[in-house]
């Protein structure tokens, strides 16, 4: 046993073999879940958290820091491949309804989730962040279903429109939270830190957009003219990551900067459709890892903690609240039919990836460092928080949806 545990720490020294590991780990554990019907997003979480020091210590969690540019990188794809849902021809098709009920639960679920921390004794930069982290939707496990039920009708063209919007406007809500909060700990208190904090956060805001813009009108035109698909993927890897820098040295958003760049891209010309389809191989190791290392994060010891499971009691609580009732308000305001705004809320209740990248991503910026002066660990106790939502949104909201599209689409169970 001790030669075992020696060859370990040997070998957890190098970032190549942590790497491995947890990439076979998940590979093992996402195949597991996915036989007895789970998504595969919950065998990477179980992975991580086998592999972290809660339980065999093989990723330690100073390796973590050797990591850092894999969640960059993962975020980068996944914020310019979001970028494209803005496609005008997109949300034009979907009509204006789909796009009122995506805004209304958002903001809903936003307002839910930070005024329930808050009340609960969490400080308001902390709350305003997790309530932005809420507002995300995972739509794999209900198009999933809404594939294995061949459902179609007016509920699923409602349900797919509002998916389809719902990450790229949480992106959007966590990128300006995000520079908010940032304001609000660095300028807070000061005379008229209430304009400043506006000025300077809508000013990060537009300088990020601002980048991304020229980000992805530099990538059209540098590819317009070509038909090579590796010289294709070198280019928009390149812009990818040049983006991503740029924001995170300037203390900008990268989230804002790569979804304005594929915002822009997507919307300067169809033909640029490729290179998404390019970028997609790329995508499951990157985001197998991105996950799984997230579940290094999850501490079984302080989620036991009598605040945080109450706090993360109020944060599933409270989205689901959100996602319900902001959906249904939605309909109401829209128009639709009784039976749409009824169950459409249910549909939206799944939470995954980008929950996980976007408190990842407080992690590793640089406001992680003025959030730990306010209350120390308070970041170990965001990121727990969400990956507990994550775990038991994964469970129980895969089977709630199945009964929303059901219901909603009033087929036979």
């Amino acid at each position: 046993m001790e030669t075992l545990v020696h060859i370990r720490d040997v070998l957890g020294q190098h970032p190549m073999f942590g790497a491995g590991i947890l990439l076979m780990a998940g590979y093992a554990l996402g195949r597991g879940v996915s036989a007895i019907g789970l998504p595969e997003i919950t065998g990477y979480i179980i992975a991580g958290l086998l592999m972290g020091e809660s339980v065999t210590g093989i990723f330690p969690s100073h390796m973590g820091e050797s990591f850092t540019v894999i969640t960059e990188v993962a975020l980068g794809l996944i914020a310019i491949t979001i970028g494209a849902e803005f496609s005008r021809v997109k949300i034009k098709r979907m009509g204006k309804a789909a796009v009122l009920i995506t805004v209304v639960q958002l903001v809903a679920t936003f307002g839910a989730v930070s005024i329930g921390l808050w009340v609960f004794g969490m400080e308001l930069p902390f709350a305003l962040l997790l309530g932005a982290i809420a507002s995300a939707t995972a739509p794999a496990a209900t198009v999933a279903i809404v594939q294995s039920l061949r459902a179609q009708g007016p509920f699923v063209d409602y349900l797919y429109g509002v998916v389809a919007l719902d990450d790229a406007g949480c992106v959007m809500l966590f990128g300006i939270t995000l520079v908010a909060a940032s304001a609000m700990l660095k300028i807070g208190g000061a005379p008229g830190s209430g304009l400043s904090l506006a000025s300077h956060a809508f000013g990060e805001v537009f300088i990020s957009l601002g980048i991304g813009a020229v980000g992805g009108f530099l990538l059209h035109h540098m590819i317009r003219k070509k038909e090579n698909v590796n010289e294709i993927l070198i280019v928009s890897i390149g812009v990818i990551f040049v983006t991503t820098a740029v924001s995170i040295v300037l203390h900008l958003s990268p989230l804002l900067t790569n979804m304005a760049a594929g915002a822009v891209l997507i919307n300067l010309s169809a033909r640029n459709h490729r290179v998404f389809r390019i970028l997609s191989p790329l995508s499951p190791p990157i985001y197998a890892l991105f996950f799984v290392i997230a579940g290094t994060e999850l501490k079984p010891g302080i989620i036991l903690q009598k605040q945080i499971a109450l706090l993360g009691a109020v944060y599933i609580l409270a989205r689901a609240l959100g996602k319900y009732g902001g959906a249904y308000l939605g309909c109401h305001v829209s128009g639709v039919t009784a039976q749409i705004k009824r169950y459409l809320g249910l549909c939206l209740l799944p939470q995954a990836g980008v929950a996980i990248g976007l408190v990842l991503l407080i992690r590793v910026s640089p406001l992680s460092s003025h959030l730990g002066a306010v209350r120390p660990g308070i970041v170990v106790d965001m990121v727990n928080i969400v990956l507990l939502s994550v775990f038991v949104n994964e469970l129980v909201g895969p089977p709630l949806s199945k009964v929303g599209v059901i219901k909603g689409n009033e087929m036979e169970a």
